[in-house]
């Protein structure tokens, strides 16, 4: 009876202890397994495709969504503050709830705080300068003296560029729809419409589009009002809060929960971004799509290793017979269907992992969003491969039930 790369033929019972756990034990189901999984190249590599299949969708739905995540809390990273105050029906900071400025004035009783500035947001039509063609982005306006705004490549020359009416900063990683903005800056000065309005291009920072957005402007209050022009002076949508040297966030925040009324709530830095990631986590459908496809990742790739290696049991159901008969217990038996479960994991994710990376380079050129591959992603992918290849094991050796001893006579 053929059984692929099975222990040699001996009298009597094995040469070790085939129910212990021992390395030689291990290494040895192991050995078994690979030649079980080599024995048919065909269906060896129909197995490895399909974890390489669950391995690929897995990497691109973590990519989309930690590139999700972090594209959409930029911006937040880059407020120099200590608290912040949002309208309690805010679900999003691209799409903001104007409070009452007044609100600002009300948390400067507090002696621990040293300023507040208020932020303005909105989105606005941009028109590009050479085809005509508009797009939305995301309009800030901030004092420029007030360093709150921390944007990369914001410089002290561009802050106080935007003091001179109808001058804004472009974002210099906003998707190119928008125009080569910053290839036509370092030729001279790049003039165009922004919310109906003639605007001046004096500088460049760096932020990058968003799911939220695809691309970002920095502007002076006072320009802010004219590029937006039916957004009121006395409603802000963030306000910024500075503490003095030594105060304690928590305790502030405490304190302002108390005095401010209930149409704004406080935040610390953490919390704002926590604030961003849980509403593009939990709220928008994009959040809950990406983790559908993780999962969804998972079954299929557990469903092809559990049809291979139920296929295998089945159709070598008599060679495992004869191993029970030989004194082989159910324990070895399970190792060696386990050990094909991992063998097909390693296998899987290697070329998986590969794939992964040169389609996070793609799909960065193409929606100008950074995918990265970080050594945690990969190790959790891997775990997340590995734990759906022990499941489809798990519940193959259930077939080994059916391999009796008494049935071979």
């Amino acid at each position: 009876m053929a059984f692929a790369g099975g222990p040699g033929p001996h009298r009597g019972k094995p040469r070790w202890d085939p129910s212990g756990g021992g390395a030689l034990s291990v290494f040895l189901a192991f050995r078994l397994a690979w030649r079980q999984l080599r024995h048919e190249k065909s269906r060896l590599a129909a197995a490895i495709s399909g974890v390489v299949f669950a391995c690929l969708l897995i990497f691109m739905q973590l990519g989309f969504m930690t590139a999700l995540f972090e594209s959409a809390v930029q911006i937040q990273k880059s407020l120099n503050a200590d608290l912040f105050l949002m309208h309690s029906t805010t679900e999003a900071l691209w799409r903001s709830t104007p409070f009452p400025r007044a609100r600002l004035a009300q948390a400067l009783a507090l002696p621990e705080i040293e300023r507040v500035a208020p932020i303005y947001v909105q989105n606005v039509v941009w028109r590009n300068p050479e085809t005509s063609l508009k797009r939305t982005l995301l309009l800030f306006g901030v004092d420029p003296t007030s360093g709150v705004v921390g944007f990369p490549g914001l410089t002290a020359d561009g802050l106080a560029a935007i003091t001179k009416p109808d001058v804004i900063l472009f974002d210099a990683r906003a998707k190119p729809e928008f125009g080569a903005v910053p290839s036509w800056l370092a030729e001279g000065p790049v003039v165009s419409e922004l919310g109906n309005r003639r605007a001046e291009v004096a500088g460049l920072f760096e932020i990058g589009a968003t799911f939220g957005s695809e691309g970002n402007a920095l502007t002076s209050e006072a320009n802010f009002w004219r590029f937006v022009p039916n957004h009121s002076p006395a409603q802000v949508n963030v306000g910024a809060i500075v503490l003095r040297a030594g105060a304690d966030a928590a305790a502030a925040q405490a304190a302002l929960r108390r005095i401010l009324p209930d149409d704004v709530m406080v935040l610390t830095k953490p919390g704002l971004i926590a604030f961003e990631k849980n509403y593009w986590a939990n709220t928008a459908p994009v959040g809950f799509i990406f983790g559908l496809g993780v999962v969804i990742g998972l079954i299929v790739g557990c469903v092809i290793v559990y049809q291979i290696l139920f296929s295998d049991i089945s159709r070598h159901i008599g060679e495992y017979a004869t191993l029970k008969a030989m004194g082989y217990t159910n324990g070895y038996l399970v190792r060696v269907v386990m050990g094909e479960a991992l063998i097909l994991a390693v296998l899987g994710y290697i070329p998986g992992w590969m794939l992964g990376l040169g389609l996070y380079e793609l799909a960065s050129a193409q929606i100008f969003i950074p995918l990265t591959m970080t050594v945690e992603k990969s190790i959790g992918v891997f775990a997340l491969i590995f734990g759906m290849c022990v499941v489809s094991g798990l519940l193959a050796i259930r077939k080994l039930k059916d391999a009796n001893p008494a049935d071979m006579f």
